[in-house]
């Protein structure tokens, strides 16, 4: 699977997010009745509030902000992958996506490149188009879907190649690495707790981390796709 894949073409990404305040107390008036509206078609059970799943507006653009995207790419060293992530963080969204957009229009702009992430197609791609027309930032030419056709579109999602045409459920990143023996480290975060990283603890260098990690497992994975022995650690150099 995926042999005829030159994966020195491949940029794969992982971004974190959170809501845009704080806390729903902070959220301006106008914004309040927005999500109000929203947390409608959210809450799972009546004793649930528009206050208490605030947490939650980090998922929606329109509510949510970028704090953190990583990037890695293969290199190769005679028989051996090499790969290398940088990532993109920090509280002013609109710096942090610039400089991605950089990225990508520099060094990933031709028809051969992809970017691949796991649920990306769901989440990653349309969230970084999004955020950037909000933020006034031209969308890169390999995140624009506007008139291409399918088999232009040069979007990997190893989500989606799992699922073999199967849309019944949904697999985590975490659920494949353990399948196919993927060592990853033991966190002491999830994605549900980084709003609270975030917003409470102030630790964007933590979230960085835990980003830096999905990044390499979903390298990992695309490696295991294509039955090729894993990275060693000592070939995963991260800036």
């Amino acid at each position: 699977m995926l042999q005829h894949l030159d994966l020195t073409k491949v940029l794969i990404i992982d971004i974190e997010t959170v809501p845009q305040f704080p806390s729903f107390d902070l959220v301006p008036a106008t914004w309040q009745k927005l999500w109000d509206k929203k947390a409608t078609f959210l809450k799972r059970d009546d004793d649930q509030t528009t206050d208490s799943i605030y947490p939650r507006a980090g998922i929606y653009a329109e509510f949510g902000k970028i704090i953190c995207i990583s990037a890695g790419f293969f290199t190769r060293s005679g028989n051996e992958w090499n790969f290398r992530v940088k990532s993109f963080y920090g509280d002013d969204e609109k710096i942090l996506l610039k400089e991605f957009c950089e990225l990508l229009e520099r060094h990933f702009n031709n028809p051969d490149n992809l970017l691949c992430a796991h649920n990306g197609k769901e989440f990653d791609y349309p969230y970084i188009s999004r955020r950037c027309l909000i933020n006034g930032i031209d969308i890169p030419n390999i995140l624009d879907l506007a008139g291409k056709k399918p088999w232009e579109v040069q979007h990997l999602d190893t989500l989606e190649l799992w699922k073999f045409g199967d849309y019944k459920s949904f697999t985590s990143l975490e659920l494949l690495a353990a399948a196919f023996n993927i060592p990853t480290p033991k966190d002491d975060i999830d994605g549900s707790m980084v709003w609270e990283v975030y917003w409470k603890e102030k630790d964007l260098e933590r979230i960085k981390i835990y980003c830096q990690k999905d990044v390499v497992t979903t390298a990992q994975l695309l490696l295991r796709f294509r039955n090729e022995k894993l990275l060693i650690e000592s070939r995963i150099l991260i800036s």
